[in-house]
């Protein structure tokens, strides 16, 4: 149903072409002044001459000449140069200008032919200028002597129409007419027969007179000289000749030849030959031999320039007696002009939005060879997006047959081949250079669906990361890409105030500096945009990966360094090699290796005592303890990170070396002596004036103090004074907290309050508060210890006797 509804439409459009294409005939005479007008033919064709405007109106003809002129404002047809009818059609009886009236929007043809009528501009001519006749006497009266008549370039009525003779001559008379072959003759015609003895020579003109208004002339010399007895004339063997010619036939090549015989003898019966032409007609190209009677070309002849040539040859005789006959010579026609192809109009560039069916350029072809040889075909090489379509006659169309694409192809070079239907073809051909104009139909395109930038921890602002780069097929503004940030959603907070990127060529800063201990990586989304309207986009997303640096030293967890003096780890003096003192732990902030830690002994009391595990910073005796070793030891760990450069931190500790539970009662002042020797050695000359004045005084009050507190202990069975720490002690033993065969003293001297004895604390969290049993010693001295811990939980099978490891769990304060 479709295809025929469009069979339907074309035959429409081509009944409306066709219909359209209306023949227009006029008239003008020649020789009129440029600019005078012929007709109206936009009336005549029934336009308004704003159509003529709108439509691109103009005058196309074969030949390419212009000889008219449209006035588009008026819609009249005016003369364009001088017309010259002679110039344009020779002796053609009708004189037609042919050409097309053509409007472009929408395509519409209208042919238009106009007569060139001839006036009467030119005179009658003789070929010469004196025509010499050698008459013999005593020739019959009626006797006819032919003569070339004169050439008149006009036609019809402004041609010759007549001969006469002047001055009156009684001997001649002139005849004039037409053959029946349609020749025209002129004659002399003797009236009365001649006396050479009478009179020898005579001399006449013969005028030539046409038909126009007023009427022109022209006149030749007529001499006759009378001659002996010579009574026959030279007679062709045909009265025309006619010949054939290739208008590529090389030059000497022979057309054809005349032949003309002469019944006399001697002199009077030799025949010479020669042109006798009007000079009008050009006889240049060809030559006759004067003896042989052969025609022969002088140079190549043209078809197109003329198709035919009319030659008058002249037989004379020894005697002066002479004959004419016509040879006509007919151009045979050669293939040897290739198609014109004449643009009439052309688009370019062409948007690449453009819709198939869009008309790109329109020609027309022409070939100067006639028949088969001017016989045209057009064709377009192969082309996928364009075709040829014959829009009238010899006039096509370039139009677009699918959708363009610039950025798979910015520019076609159409090849349109015009060939003839000669043997062998001839052909031309025609290229339209079409650009293809850019519409932005073209978004950015990044180079990675994945942008990972890297940047160090602590990093100086407004930092070079790295670079996105997005490329836009199309050209131009609409190629032109710009870089943003934008949300992932519209609600959302906006991207990291810590990330700008570059608009002009995508350079991505950090801004300020980041801590990889608070952010490890970022991810924004970054936006590229052209400039075409409207604008297109594509987005990525880069990820801003925080690489870690090593700027965070270890922070020492157990023991607690906070704690001054530091507390003191117990060992009992029955300890192997090998046994657990206490773990030093350690954590780092930084990752990776940064993070890695290490522990080393960089101080000890005694350093061959110890040694500490490098991963896992457990110090252990290195061998046993014995009664030499000191009991207080103190021990200095080194815990560094494996960074570069490397960071690193210290844990001070004490030890204490027990054999007993009893023998926790180390004097606190002795301990703060030894913690803090090492920082009163400057002070120590000073004072040894002073300590060894108050030395008795103290041993003293020291040991007096000491038996007081002993009686009071065996007589109550109470750590420090029976009247405040009875009631609570007997509670725990009714309890079975603590059994009262094993009770356990922990004394601190004066100034207890602040300081602080404790045995390895687990790394745990808090326990929740303890109930304490508190009494007043002598001296106001503070005793306490918490609960609910017993020794029977402690070590229930060797009650009083505790192990490392559950020596080192316990905590007392």
């Amino acid at each position: 149903m479709a295809i025929a509804r469009q069979v339907l439409c074309l035959s429409a459009f081509l009944s409306l072409v066709h219909g359209r294409s209306e023949l227009l005939r006029y008239s003008v005479a020649e020789e009129g002044e440029s600019g005078s007008v012929v007709a109206n033919v936009a009336e005549d064709a029934g336009l308004a001459p704003a159509q003529l405007s709108a439509r691109r109106a103009r005058l196309a003809s074969e030949d390419g000449r212009q000889h008219f002129r449209l006035e588009r404002g008026t819609g009249r047809l005016v003369v364009a140069e001088r017309l010259d009818r002679e110039e344009l059609c020779g002796q053609a009886d009708v004189c037609t200008l042919p050409f097309e009236l053509v409007l472009v929007n929408p395509l519409q043809f209208f042919r238009v032919e106009v007569t060139v009528q001839d006036i009467n501009d030119h005179a009658p001519v003789f070929p010469e200028e004196q025509v010499t006749f050698k008459i013999p006497e005593r020739n019959d009266p009626g006797s006819r002597f032919p003569l070339v008549g004169a050439q008149d370039l006009d036609i019809g009525s402004n041609s010759i129409q007549a001969y006469s003779i002047s001055p009156e001559n009684v001997y001649f008379n002139v005849s004039f007419g037409i053959r029946s072959n349609g020749d025209k003759y002129v004659e002399l015609v003797l009236e009365k027969p001649l006396d050479r003895e009478e009179q020898s020579e005579m001399g006449f003109r013969l005028i030539a007179i046409d038909g126009g208004s007023p009427p022109m002339s022209g006149t030749t010399q007529i001499h006759v000289i009378v001659l002996d007895v010579n009574d026959n004339a030279p007679v062709f063997t045909q009265d025309r000749y006619v010949g054939k010619v290739l208008e590529n036939a090389p030059e000497g090549s022979v057309v054809l030849r005349v032949v003309a015989t002469d019944l006399d003898v001697g002199p009077n019966g030799n025949v010479s030959y020669r042109f006798s032409q009007a000079v009008s007609q050009s006889d240049s190209a060809f030559v006759i031999d004067h003896v042989s009677g052969e025609i022969k070309l002088s140079k190549p002849v043209d078809f197109e320039a003329a198709e035919r040539y009319e030659l008058s040859v002249q037989a004379t005789d020894g005697g002066g007696l002479s004959a004419i006959c016509k040879v006509l010579v007919e151009v045979v026609d050669v293939n040897d002009n290739a198609p014109e192809v004449v643009v009439s109009t052309f688009s370019t560039p062409l948007p690449e939005n453009a819709l198939p069916g869009t008309v790109v350029a329109i020609f027309n072809v022409k070939d100067r060879d006639a028949g088969v040889n001017g016989k045209i075909s057009c064709a377009l090489e192969d082309q996928l997006s364009f075709s040829l379509r014959q829009a009238y006659k010899n006039y096509y169309e370039l139009v677009t047959v699918s959708a363009l694409d610039r950025e798979e192809t910015a520019r076609y070079i159409l090849s349109v081949t015009a060939a003839d239907a000669g043997s062998p073809p001839l052909t031309s051909t025609q290229t339209f250079t079409v650009d293809i104009s850019d519409v932005n139909d073209n978004a950015p395109v990044f180079s990675q669906t994945l942008y990972t930038m890297y940047v160090r921890e602590n990093n100086v602002p407004t930092v070079l990361v790295g670079t996105v780069t997005a490329a836009d097929a199309d050209t131009g503004s609409n190629a032109k890409v710009t870089y943003s940030l934008v949300l992932v959603n519209p609600t959302e907070q906006p991207p990291c105030s810590c990330i700008s990127v570059n608009s002009e060529n995508g350079d991505v800063f950090v801004s300020r500096p980041l801590d990889y201990e608070q952010v490890k990586q970022i991810e924004v989304l970054v936006s590229a945009s052209d400039a075409g309207s409207p604008a297109l986009s594509s987005n990525v997303t880069v990820r801003l990966v925080v690489v870690d640096e090593n700027d965070n030293a270890p922070l020492v967890l157990y023991p607690s360094q906070d704690s001054s003096p530091p507390s003191s780890e117990l060992v009992p003096m029955s300890s192997e090699a090998g046994y657990l003192v206490t773990k030093v732990v350690a954590v780092d902030a930084d990752s990776g290796q940064n993070s890695w830690l290490s522990y080393h002994l960089l101080r000890a009391t005694d350093p061959g005592l110890f040694v500490v595990s490098a991963q896992s910073g457990e110090v252990r005796l290195r061998r046993p303890v014995t009664e030499r070793d000191t009991v207080k030891q103190k021990l200095v760990v080194l815990v560094r990170d494996n960074g570069q450069p490397p960071l690193s931190a210290t844990a001070s500790l004490s030890v204490l070396l027990l054999s007993d539970f009893s023998d926790v009662r180390l004097p606190h002042s002795s301990l703060a002596t030894e913690d803090d020797g090492d920082s009163l050695t400057m002070y120590l000359i000073i004072s040894l004036v002073f300590i060894s004045l108050l030395f008795l005084t103290s041993m003293a009050a020291f040991v007096a103090r000491k038996v007081c507190m002993r009686r009071e202990i065996k007589g109550g069975h109470v750590l420090y004074g029976a009247d405040t720490l009875q009631g609570g002690l007997a509670d725990a033993a009714a309890a079975g907290t603590l059994p009262h065969p094993y009770c356990y003293e922990i004394s601190l001297t004066t100034g207890s309050g602040n300081s602080e004895f404790k045995f390895l604390k687990p790394i745990l969290p808090s326990l929740p508060p303890q109930h304490c049993i508190t009494g007043g010693g002598p001296d106001d001295e503070q005793d306490f210890t918490c609960g609910p811990i017993t020794l029977e939980d402690v070590a229930p099978a060797h009650p009083g006797m505790l192990s490392a490891e559950q020596f080192n769990s316990l905590s007392f304060k």
